[in-house]
């Protein structure tokens, strides 16, 4: 049934911070910019080493974004954690959980967007 997936949707209140995050802090690619038929306007980012897209929504008449808690979030595979945890240190994004090392020596932390949607940053051992 299904062939491939291919995008997520988050609706996002402000454009222009949401494409500097995920663009300058989480190094996504801008693919396309457009304005719907029903005037959202859209931007596709392509997730690193993939050809999965993320489609920001901007929709001013629909009121703000409010993310719950726990609601949803991305996860990323990144080479180096500390080097992330300073990137978003000095872009003065909070890290909202970690660094928290498993067992198997994983080490995560969570961070997130402009509009609160929850993002995993993950560095796996070495194997």
């Amino acid at each position: 049934m299904i062939k491939k997936y291919l995008h997520t949707r988050f609706r996002v209140s402000d454009m222009e911070k949401s494409v500097r995050f995920y663009r300058d802090v989480l190094g996504m690619e801008v693919l396309e910019q457009k304005t719907s038929p029903r005037g959202s306007i859209l931007v596709f980012l392509r997730f690193p080493a993939t050809d999965c897209e993320l489609e920001l929504c901007s929709f001013p008449n629909s009121g703000k974004v409010e993310v719950p808690e726990d609601l949803v979030h991305l996860a990323f595979e990144v080479e180096n954690l500390d080097n992330c945890i300073f990137k978003l240190e000095h872009a003065r994004v909070p890290i909202t959980e970690g660094p928290i090392e498993t067992s198997n020596g994983t080490r995560f932390i969570f961070t997130e967007d402009p509009d609160k949607y929850e993002i995993e940053l993950m560095q796996c051992p070495h194997t």
